[in-house]
């Protein structure tokens, strides 16, 4: 029985590695052949998306300001509520067990839904489609992943450590200082998590963030993403503009790699430097 085990194992493996490496194999393949850095440094010209001159610069500018601003507000709210549910709650109170079950339903929810929702309220209040909008519902995408995800890591934080805090005379809110510094190789992966999951997302911001062909200068404006630029060209008929997509495709894979080498730096640092 355990060579079934083994086995079963071992081809599960080999399936998740052989579509990793085909999917990246084929974006390279493809985007390495076509991109050039006219495409990574300019705006579309006129008639880009039919195959005429430009590039996607709004694109991977805009895709860096949801990422960016979203992942700094999410941790705003997602870090004081870790600590409640850990510091200033008991493992045993129901209140933690409810609201761990929500960000579990939250965190499964499709982020197209969270543009559904984003765009009926935008639409309540009578706020357009803009940048802002996307950062909005970029922000409550990745705050159940990033509670969760360090919610998981406080959890595993001994319970010794808070006993000898508290017994030195520390506050609650002096203990969150300690706590702090041992779950930060875990909000690290919970940021790298939470942002591989908002600059690859389309379905959550395609209502709420519209599109533009330049890059903006206010919150109210339209902007562009990679996934949407990605979108827009593979549904274009030209068999060019079609090719320009896994140019695109290369980029955001490249901005994930780098994104994901930063995280294992900075993960790699606080694990070997923990008190």
């Amino acid at each position: 029985m355990e060579w079934v085990m083994k086995a079963l194992m071992i081809i599960s493996l080999a399936v998740v590695v052989f579509a990793a490496v085909f999917i990246i194999f084929t974006i390279v393949k493809k985007g390495w052949s076509c991109i050039t850095w006219e495409m990574v440094t300019s705006l579309p010209g006129n008639g880009f998306y039919i195959g005429k001159s430009g590039g996607f610069l709004n694109a991977i500018v805009g895709s860096l300001y949801i990422v960016l601003a979203s992942t700094l507000l999410g941790l705003i709210v997602s870090i004081p509520a870790v600590f409640y549910l850990n510091v200033f709650l008991k493992k045993s109170s129901k209140i933690a067990s409810v609201a761990r079950l929500a960000y579990d339903v939250l965190f499964g929810i499709p982020s197209i839904v969270y543009g559904a929702f984003a765009f009926s309220i935008m639409i309540f209040i009578g706020m357009r489609t803009s940048l802002l909008g996307g950062i909005i519902t970029t922000t409550l995408l990745i705050i159940p992943i990033l509670i969760r995800s360090m919610d998981e890591v406080a959890k595993n934080v001994p319970s010794e450590l808070y006993e000898a805090s508290f017994a030195m005379g520390a506050t609650r809110t002096e203990t969150i200082r300690i706590v702090l510094r041992q779950i930060l190789p875990g909000i690290a992966t919970a940021i790298l998590l939470s942002v591989g999951r908002a600059i690859g997302d389309a379905a959550g911001i395609m209502l709420t963030t519209g599109f533009s062909d330049t890059i903006p200068t206010s919150l109210t404006q339209q902007t562009a993403t990679l996934p949407l630029s990605i979108f827009f060209q593979l549904t274009a008929p030209q068999a060019e503009v079609q090719d320009r997509a896994y140019a695109a495709a290369l980029v955001l894979t490249i901005i994930v790699l780098l994104i994901s080498l930063l995280g294992r730096f900075i993960t790699s640092y606080f694990s070997k430097n923990k008190i």
